[in-house]
């Protein structure tokens, strides 16, 4: 695998998206080293700092299989940073990869901690309303990753890929589960064992304490 483009966005009106009226979803390739800090790329803008951003969806990282599949589905070449990633990753399918896994790029660390599930920014980032549909039903989501060490990355990078040593938690199962009004004990566990976003963890942990409520329940009045 290899980095082949570091993307970054200022502050750009949008109209039809977002309270704030702005978005940093317009990435552009940068030249040159880039830090990275616990908070995400150096003058990158996140305007949706409630659903973007913060230490477990720091960096969005993007594969070229994905782009390449894109580009055929909608019939023109799609370029990287189209879909807001801040670092584009050759050879990296981001359904097939785990919360968890660990990413050696230059000198920084990142670990994957969940999928990016779509937004009305997106769809009118891709001038298509029904985008978001259309995104969830292909199931190539990109990942958010926390940052494991700091430090500087650019273009040309070799990234070392480092499989996670626990439970093997695909992103693209994260991702199903975000749209099931309903998963089961077992899979909000199995979620809850790996190190997943803190915005998901506390999701699941709140939709385990109703389960465990209701067995409570059912189980005093029989």
């Amino acid at each position: 695998m290899r980095l082949l483009n570091v993307n970054v966005g200022g502050e750009t009106p949008i109209e039809g998206a977002g309270k704030s009226g702005k978005t940093g979803i317009f990435k552009r390739p940068v030249e040159g080293p880039v830090e990275i800090t616990q908070g995400g790329l150096v003058d990158d803008a996140i305007s949706d700092k409630k659903n973007h951003g913060g230490p477990d969806q720091a960096v969005y990282v993007f594969g070229t299989p994905d782009y390449e599949w894109w580009s055929y589905e909608l019939g023109h070449e799609v370029l990287p940073g189209t879909f807001g990633e801040n670092l584009t990753v050759s050879d990296l399918e981001s359904a097939a990869a785990c919360v968890g896994d660990r990413m050696g790029i230059g000198t920084v660390v990142l670990e994957v901690t969940a999928p990016r599930i779509p937004c009305l920014t997106l769809a009118v980032r891709m001038g298509e309303p029904a985008f978001l549909k259309r995104f969830r039903r292909v199931e190539r989501p990109g990942v958010y990753c926390r940052v494991i060490r700091e430090g500087e990355v650019r273009a040309g990078d070799p990234v070392n890929y480092v499989p996670y040593a626990g439970e093997r938690v695909p992103v693209l199962e994260v991702f199903r589960t975000f749209f099931d009004p309903h998963p089961g004990e077992d899979v909000l566990r199995r979620l809850l064992s790996v190190p997943v976003a803190v915005r998901a963890r506390e999701g699941y942990e709140e939709q385990l304490a109703k389960l465990s409520a209701e067995h409570t329940r059912v189980g005093s009045a029989s």
